[in-house]
């Protein structure tokens, strides 16, 4: 899910700008925090009183009362949408294996009556005003984000994928699943320029979160580390006690608690996996300047 920059107050976030502390750590054992990614139990978009809902096979378009505007059949699961003016952009999972995995088409749909405008392939996106989106896609000796205009054209291409943090610009947190990787915090540019910011030690991290000026933070391995607008970058806390291996199977996910962030890493039991140890960080922030 894309993250929005421009929320929250104006100005030029610095990563400098930040300080954290931690002030709690437990470690629990039993279920996993998480939600299965395949089956999100909210509307995957919300605006202006419409939700896009997915179910296997179809996604709708309701209104605030409860009533089905469309439905648009498709051959396999919805688990993400993005608005952009009147056009919406639904990733899907698709029900059988194929050579990518269980990757399903992109569809770009008109949010007015859910009429088919384009079929891509992507399986990240985020929305960028006026009908436009950007999608990824990485595997294969792919690791790449395309731009779309509303009527399903590519407009751009950027050698780079990961997270993506829309708004004043376009920010990617990469995620390469390589070891060692070598990601970074990068912003893409028109004309297909990346502009590279801080390498990451960790190839596959979580979402960030996105504070009011801009900054962002990430979870990169044990450092929770903040990036600025111009892709400064400074870690502001070593999560301590986290297992040491946080490759294969392990869950990690920064989320808000209150005004506090927690960082979440979830480990299943090798002979029991049902059974997870459950690691949690509250880290209380401080803005300096």
């Amino acid at each position: 899910m894309p993250r929005d920059e421009a929320s929250g107050e104006e100005g030029d976030g610095t990563a400098a700008a930040w300080s954290a502390k931690v002030v709690n750590h437990r470690r629990t054992v039993g279920e996993s925090p998480f939600e299965p990614a395949w089956c999100p139990k909210d509307p995957l978009a919300r605006r202006d009183g419409l939700s896009i809902v997915g179910a296997v096979g179809s996604v709708r378009c309701v209104d605030s009362t409860g009533r089905t505007l469309w439905t648009h059949r498709c051959s396999g699961r919805p688990n993400a949408a993005h608005l952009s003016g009147d056009r919406v952009l639904v990733t899907t999972y698709s029900l059988e294996y194929t050579p990518w995995g269980h990757l399903g088409p992109a569809l770009l749909l008109d949010l007015a009556d859910g009429r088919l405008v384009a079929e891509l392939r992507g399986q990240s996106a985020a929305a960028r005003g006026g009908g436009r989106f950007v999608l990824g896609l990485e595997g294969y000796d792919v690791f790449d984000t395309w731009e779309y205009d509303r009527d399903g054209t590519q407009t751009d291409a950027w050698r780079s994928y990961g997270h993506y943090v829309v708004g004043t610009g376009l920010r990617v947190v990469e995620a390469d699943r390589q070891l060692p990787s070598q990601g970074r915090v990068v912003r893409l540019l028109p004309g297909g320029v990346v502009e590279r910011g801080p390498r990451l030690t960790d190839p596959l991290p979580p979402e960030p979160l996105v504070l009011r000026d801009g900054t962002i933070l990430v979870l990169d391995g044990r450092a929770v580390r903040a990036v600025g607008r111009g892709l400064d970058s400074t870690v502001l806390a070593e999560l301590t006690e986290a297992p040491a291996d946080l490759r294969g199977p392990t869950r990690r996910k920064l989320r808000w608690d209150g005004d506090r962030v927690a960082a979440i890493v979830s480990v299943p039991h090798a002979n029991e996996p049902s059974v997870y140890t459950v690691y949690t960080w509250t880290l209380a922030l401080r803005r300096l300047t």
